[in-house]
């Protein structure tokens, strides 16, 4: 059973990206994330059009943080399955929220 640790998400199964594996994403420096990196996900929010009241609990405004935390690119996030995309947002969102 996959799980999901407080930054670490276990992937519910292997996850191959530009001939890698990977088993789980380390999102730990999420806690080094600085304003100026919130304003650069907006920026990625707004430039795949997106709109939102609340963009940070959005699914593009989750995949630039993770993107950030972890030096991954956006598309890495992008073809995970969706199961393991949600943790992704779910544990961004909490962090952004505590």
């Amino acid at each position: 059973m996959a799980k999901t640790t407080e930054t670490t998400i276990t992937f519910s199964k292997s996850y191959s990206y530009e001939g890698k594996e990977y088993e789980s994403v380390d999102l730990s420096g999420i806690e080094n994330l600085t304003g100026d990196d919130l304003l650069a996900a907006d920026k990625v929010f707004a430039e795949t059009g997106g709109f939102a009241p609340a963009p940070e609990l959005t699914l593009p405004y989750a995949f630039a943080i993770a993107s950030a935390s972890a030096n991954l690119p956006l598309e890495f996030f992008g073809g995970l399955p969706a199961k393991d995309a949600l943790k992704v947002k779910n544990t961004v969102v909490r962090f952004l929220n505590n």
